[in-house]
């Protein structure tokens, strides 16, 4: 099978983002900046957290202890729902640029949008400001629908760069993707494991897996970067995180891309968290 190396995605911005990234969702305490400097050294650029993690201050630790000199790595955040004013949304990303000690930060995004509270056009509003001030190189969402896509546009005339969601065979999100590609912005995957097990164990995978000579992870990875994704693995175990970067080697054929999507289920998503109900504060 002939090699297939994933360049870098180019942002409507005209930024880039490196093709997969590594979550960092429960990595505090020095444990944490250890697994994110292992993370780094292993290969990965591109480093994702959020105000609601509370670790911004362990990647940032992590981004200065390694060798990789700052320009070569992408280090993504998040407005938490409580911070969606548009002053308060300014400060916690002043914040957050302090916790992570850096100048600027790469993608900021709006983590939920919180339809119910209703502020999160502001909190982009404030996003749109601090990227013309260069506190913020790129910016985009998290976890946003068509509609809050568009009302974002349409208020301000600015196309978030990026969009996180929740995707994995079981939620692939077709549409939405589609509504992304069409916009002009670029999705990443959030979860892009479904939690690992049991979707790992699914029989579809396991009989790919075996047929690649790969693991099923780097299976439902690979599948991800072929759809223009960009995935966000998270793992606090070394030998998964380099088992993560191992899918730049390896093609999957259309009728396996069509097997995994045969994985969708109707009740897919990881908790129920509908970007139309659920409040993150």
């Amino acid at each position: 099978m002939p090699s297939s190396p994933v360049d870098d995605r180019i942002l409507n911005d005209g930024s880039r983002l490196p093709p997969i990234g590594l979550g960092t969702f429960s990595m505090t305490g020095p444990s944490g900046v250890d697994d994110v400097v292992d993370g780094i050294e292993q290969g990965y650029r591109l480093l994702d957290t959020a105000h609601a993690y509370g670790n911004e201050a362990e990647v940032g630790e992590a981004m200065r202890r390694s060798p990789v000199p700052r320009s070569e790595l992408t280090v993504t955040s998040k407005l938490r729902g409580r911070d969606h004013g548009y002053d308060d949304a300014i400060r916690s990303v002043r914040d957050s640029v302090e916790r992570l000690g850096v100048d600027r930060i790469d993608p900021h995004l709006v983590h939920w949008p919180n339809p119910r509270v209703g502020r999160f056009v502001e909190a982009w509003r404030a996003l749109v400001q601090l990227r013309d001030d260069g506190l913020v190189r790129s910016i985009g969402v998290s976890n946003f629908t068509e509609d809050h896509l568009r009302r974002v546009i349409d208020a301000t005339g600015v196309i978030p760069a990026v969009n996180q969601i929740e995707i994995h065979p079981a939620f692939p999100q077709e549409e939405m993707v589609r509504v992304d590609a069409e916009l002009g912005i670029a999705t990443q995957a959030w979860s892009p494991l479904g939690n690992d097990r049991p979707m790992l164990d699914h029989p579809v995978l396991v009989s790919l897996a075996e047929r690649h000579g790969r693991t099923t992870a780097q299976v439902v990875l690979r599948w991800h970067l072929q759809r223009g994704l960009v995935p966000i693995p998270r793992s606090r175990s070394h030998a998964r995180r380099a088992e993560n970067l191992g899918v730049f080697d390896f093609v999957l054929t259309d009728e396996d891309m069509r097997a995994i999507a045969r994985l969708a289920r109707s009740d897919g998503r990881l908790f129920g968290g509908d970007p139309d109900t659920h409040e993150d504060m």
